[in-house]
This record gives C-alpha cells, sequence and structure tokens, in this order.
C-alpha cells in the first residue's frame, strides 16, 4: 500500500558480490523513511539478490518487512560464507593486516584454480549455496504475485549475448541465481530452453524498464562498482579486477549517456511538439556507495564474517543519510547529479586540462 504524501522512487540496485552488503545498508536507510514509497526495484547479480529480498519484504510485510527481509538474507550469506567462502582471516596477522585478505593463501589458490578450471569440471554437481540460501528467505510463489512494487531482475543469455529481463512474475530462485551466476564458479542457469550468466555482464543494472512500466520518472541507482579510480592497476588481480568494473559499469554508462541525450533535446526544445510527450523526463539520482569501497581490494567481495557485512551495511545506512539530507528535496522534480559531468566521455580529461591552464 502506498504511503500517503510520500514521493515515489525506482530503485536500481548494482551487483558486487559480498561489497552488495553495502546496498543492504542503503536500503534499509531508505526503507525507515516514511516519505519515500518504492514503485519498482531493478537488480543484477548481488543487486538482484538485494532486490528480490526487498520486493518480498514489502510484499508480506512493507517497508519493516523488507528490512527483516535483508537482514534474514545477509544473515544466511555469511552463515553459508563460513562453510562455502575461498576467502579466510589471514593466519598470520604479524605479517600481514587483517584486510589484507588478497595475499590469504586460500583466496589465492582459489584465483588460480577457477582460471585454470571452468566450473563443468570443477564443480560437476553445480552445488551452489545461494540457491538454499533463497529458498529459506523468499517464497518465490508469492512473490511472483506481488502487486506491491514490481521486479526486474536481470540475467545475460549465454548464447545471443543480450540482457534478459524477468519481472516479477518470473521470480524464482532459478531467476536469481541466474541473475548472479559468475561463470567461472557456475554452470550456466538453464531457464526455459535459454542459459544464462550474470546479468551485470549486460545490464548493472539495468534501468530501461523503468521508462515503460514504472508510475515514477525518478530512478535512484545505488552504486557498489567504481566508476572511476586515481591509481592505476598493477597486479594482476587487481587489474583482472578493474577490467571487470569497467565491464560490468560499461552499460550502465551507456544508458545514463542515452538519458542524457534525451534530456538535453528536451531542455533545448530540440523535439517538436507533436513528439515531446513520447519522451519521458527521467530523474536520476545518484547514491555513490562504490566510492566507500575503492580500498577494497578483489578478494573482500568473497569475504562474509558477519563484522565485515554489518560494517558494509553501516557505511551504507551513513551514506544514504547523508544523501537523503543534502538531496531530498530534489525528488520529483530534478536530478540530483549532472549525468554529463558525470559521465560524458573525456569529461575527467576536459577537467583536468582547464585546471592545469
Amino acid at each position: 500500500m502506498a504511503k500517503e504524501g510520500a514521493k515515489k522512487i525506482n530503485l536500481a540496485f548494482q551487483g558486487g558480490g559480498s561489497h552488495g552488503a553495502v546496498t543492504w545498508g542503503v536500503a534499509d536507510r531508505l526503507l525507515e523513511d516514511d516519505r519515500l514509497d518504492i514503485d519498482s526495484i531493478s537488480g543484477s547479480s548481488a543487486g538482484a539478490v538485494n532486490a528480490a529480498a526487498v520486493a518480498y519484504g514489502l510484499h508480506k510485510g512493507g517497508c519493516e518487512g523488507a528490512r527483516q527481509s535483508l537482514d534474514h538474507l545477509w544473515s544466511r550469506i555469511s552463515e553459508a560464507g563460513e562453510i562455502y567462502s575461498p576467502v579466510r582471516a589471514n593466519p598470520f596477522p604479524m605479517n600481514f593486516g587483517p584486510d589484507d585478505l588478497v595475499n590469504a593463501f586460500t583466496y589465492q589458490m582459489f584465483d588460480t584454480v577457477t582460471r585454470a578450471f571452468s566450473p563443468y569440471q570443477l564443480n560437476p554437481f553445480d552445488i551452489n549455496p545461494l540457491r538454499e540460501i533463497l529458498e529459506d528467505c523468499i517464497d518465490f510463489k508469492s512473490l511472483s504475485k506481488c502487486t506491491t512494487t514490481k521486479l526486474f531482475i536481470a540475467a545475460t543469455n549465454v548464447r545471443s549475448g543480450k540482457v534478459h529481463i524477468f519481472h516479477t512474475r518470473d521470480a524464482s530462485t532459478k531467476v536469481v541465481c541466474a541473475s548472479a551466476c559468475l561463470p567461472f564458479l557456475f554452470k550456466a542457469v538453464e531457464i526455459k530452453g535459454e542459459h544464462y550468466w550474470d546479468g551485470g555482464y549486460m545490464g548493472n543494472p539495468v534501468l530501461f524498464p523503468f521508462f515503460y512500466e514504472a508510475q515514477t520518472s525518478d530512478i535512484m541507482i545505488v552504486h557498489v562498482n567504481p566508476i572511476e579510480r586515481d591509481e592505476v592497476p598493477v597486479t594482476a588481480s587487481d587489474i583482472m579486477n578493474r577490467v571487470n568494473e569497467i565491464s560490468f559499469n560499461s552499460s550502465l554508462l551507456r544508458e545514463l549517456r542515452a538519458i542524457s541525450f534525451v534530456q538535453r533535446l528536451l531542455d533545448n526544445d530540440w523535439i517538436k511538439d507533436e513528439y515531446r510527450d513520447r519522451l519521458r523526463n527521467i530523474r536520476i539520482h545518484s547514491i555513490r556507495s562504490d566510492q566507500a569501497l575503492e580500498n577494497f581490494d578483489v578478494s573482500t567481495k568473497f569475504r562474509t564474517d558477519w563484522a565485515f557485512l554489518t560494517g558494509l551495511k553501516q557505511k551504507g545506512r551513513d551514506i544514504a543519510a547523508a544523501w537523503l539530507d543534502e538531496h531530498f528535496d530534489k525528488i520529483g522534480k530534478e536530478s540530483s547529479v549532472d549525468l554529463h559531468a558525470m559521465f560524458a566521455t573525456g569529461e575527467r580529461e576536459n577537467t583536468a586540462e582547464k585546471s592545469a591552464v
């Protein structure tokens, strides 16, 4: 049930493994704000896991139900991680810092083996702890009938290379596992004769379903993958991590540039009046929780100890609270980010050149 007088928003959750716990915190803070009402949710990979938990919680118990659903989900992820996570606390604290997990033997071994062998060789029985977690936390048969909010989950079709959007009515354990299917860890997930990998490759997260099916034009993106980094990576793991970050952000940046282009057409009256009604003026809001994750190495995306996850949750809550203090009044009126300044090609270089003059 919609909150009277509340501002409607759409939520778009990025993926990023255990770093998705920061989205848990952001969502938790947004859900406790009575001034907001969630229309639709889009998610990919870990973002799809969070999105499904929020949608199910809203369906069963409103905003408080959604907060409890997220708490239950991440508690179960932490419990499962004690058994399945390749990352363990470093046994030599005198030689390495507590967060220097990239040097941990278990992660190095995991990284090497998964580069040399496919999951069809390493994991022939397709063991996936996420499957059991989801079945324990979410009644997908009930969620598929949800009318409280719309759910859009992205997965990458392995054969066509195109993004596939699963809607609320399609919600299932398989759908969420497909969206979170890292191809070096798990076999492609088959759904109705098609095979899917992680949705982050082609939409992290997707925005276009909001244009056609959401009631509100306000989209709030919760970033997890850093868009920019000041330092050039030099180690093999850091280079691969940066390649993945760029890949997983590329589809989002393309959509944002398209939105920016349409906005400029509308703002400059370059569209004939008879066509203006066909274009929707989308308002973009950006919660840059990715900036709080820049100093975490790639191995921490597999870290599931409770202290680490709840620490990220608190970071997310703090970031969301600061964003609401600064930008809440813009919801329903205007974008709170300058898309051209943030995402246009070459903008960073041009700014640097101007500063040097």
